[in-house]
């Protein structure tokens, strides 16, 4: 099967091949990859040992309490018949999250066998970390992974010339350049970044059998839900995952779910499926300042959900709606758009740290202005505004600029590259710049 390159790879050779390693755990939900990735990182070394704890019970038993890792890696290069040498194996213990005894035997590998590469992950695993809340403070470090980015599945398709001249672009693109992002941009917003989906795409180009892979995938996480804790029903689980796709782009609010449910159970059901992976929330900030998390109001939470194209299908929406639309209706359909921006500066952010995200909104009664996502640029807020085009009103973009003294900020459309500035009357004739930054180009950030 061919290895479609992910961003992460260069970051698991420079672990590879760093003297301060320790061992890697694999974080991020079901069907993204990690295990892929892994194994292609197997490459690089002489030998490679993959163990799965939910599939392997006996290995599972190897792991316990008064752990010896020296012995257990003993045992376990016996059990599989592939030698256990520092240096020289890379070993992978696949659906670590079954055994909480393996996940704290990693900060044993750190203490007592250093030289040994070892890389767990898991599908679930969000679920048996928060029960361990001190699992390897120090001793492990975490890396998360994420369906593809639009710069990797422009990259799968063997389009790393066009990728490198995005980059480096800050000024407008060629036309022909441009037309043809926003062409696979288009595609992009329907088979989404899930690995299977993506490969479907490269081979047949039919959009047919992409939602045929969305499905499969939606009923696996679905499958799931009875796995998740009890006091939340699979059914509650399956209405709320639907009404997060149903209320992208807005504010989160409960009664949408159901009026004759309890929001604690919504609640609880949002919280379950953001340690799946399946969504992740956005949270109000004041933005007075970093770190944004300092002013977080998280009554007022969006969400993201994990992938575009899941994210269509589970909504029927027709690829017909996306492909012949112009660019300006394009933009606006449902909240796509803000979506895509929002995943995409998850996917672009450093792997070896949890991306928190945020927004800002008016609190006045009797108003509606609304940021749509905020982020920390060189210890500075910069607010990023999901536009349509040049004639969408940039008010609440103003606003929040006077209010904050910024000076600087993004405006992300179907756009060329462009740029230009505003002189704040009602603000001692401050000066403010906006950088228009295409939606396919935000990786540039």
């Amino acid at each position: 099967m061919t290895y479609y390159k992910r961003n992460i790879d260069a970051k698991l050779l420079e672990w590879k091949d760093s003297a301060r390693r320790k061992p890697l755990l694999i974080r991020g939900a079901r069907q993204v990859g990690k295990s892929t990735a892994v194994r292609q990182l197997g490459k690089e070394f002489k030998y490679f040992v993959e163990i799965n704890l939910e599939s392997q019970p006996s290995i599972k038993q190897l792991f316990t309490k008064d752990i010896d890792v020296h012995r257990t890696c003993e045992a376990i290069s016996a059990t599989i018949g592939i030698p256990v040498v520092a240096g020289e194996t890379l070993l992978f213990i696949d659906e670590i999250q079954v055994s909480q005894e393996a996940i704290m035997s990693l900060r044993y590998f750190k203490e007592d066998y250093p030289e040994l590469h070892v890389i767990a992950a898991g599908s679930l695993l969000e679920f048996t970390l928060e029960e361990l809340p001190s699992f390897g403070v120090g001793r492990i470090r975490s890396l998360y992974m994420y369906p593809f980015s639009f710069d990797e599945f422009l990259l799968a398709q063997g389009l790393d010339t066009t990728v490198n001249f995005k980059r480096k672009a800050t000024s407008p693109l060629p036309d022909a350049v441009h037309n043809m992002l926003v062409e696979q941009l288009k595609s992009f917003y329907l088979v989404g970044g899930m690995p299977a989906a993506v490969t479907e795409w490269i081979e047949s180009k039919s959009y047919i059998e992409c939602t045929h892979i969305h499905n499969d995938i939606l009923d696996t996480y679905q499958d799931d839900f009875s796995k998740y804790k009890s006091r939340v029903s699979p059914a509650l689980l399956r209405k709320v995952l639907r009404s997060v796709a149903l209320q992208a782009g807005g504010k989160f609010v409960f009664r949408q779910v159901a009026d004759d449910i309890h929001s604690s159970l919504i609640k609880d059901a949002l919280h379950l499926l953001t340690l799946a992976g399946l969504i992740k929330p956005v949270t109000h900030s004041d933005g007075n300042g970093v770190p944004l998390g300092a002013e977080e109001n998280s009554s007022y939470t969006k969400y993201l959900f994990l992938d575009l194209g899941l994210m269509q299908t589970m909504l029927g929406t027709p690829a017909s709606n996306i492909l012949l639309s112009s660019d300006v209706d394009f933009v606006n359909k449902g909240a796509a758009s803000e979506m895509f921006a929002g995943l995409e500066l998850v996917k672009n952010h450093d792997c070896f740290q949890k991306a928190e995200m945020y927004y800002w909104q008016n609190m006045a009664r009797g108003t509606n202005a609304e940021i749509d996502y905020l982020v920390a640029r060189n210890g500075v807020v910069l607010p990023i505004e999901v536009k349509a085009s040049t004639r969408g009103s940039m008010q609440s973009l103003w606003l929040f600029m006077r209010k904050k003294g910024l000076h600087n900020a993004i405006r992300t459309s179907l756009e060329n590259f462009g740029k230009f500035e505003y002189v704040d009357n009602e603000a001692h004739d401050d000066v403010r710049h906006v950088d228009i930054v295409p939606l396919y180009a935000l990786s540039n950030l």
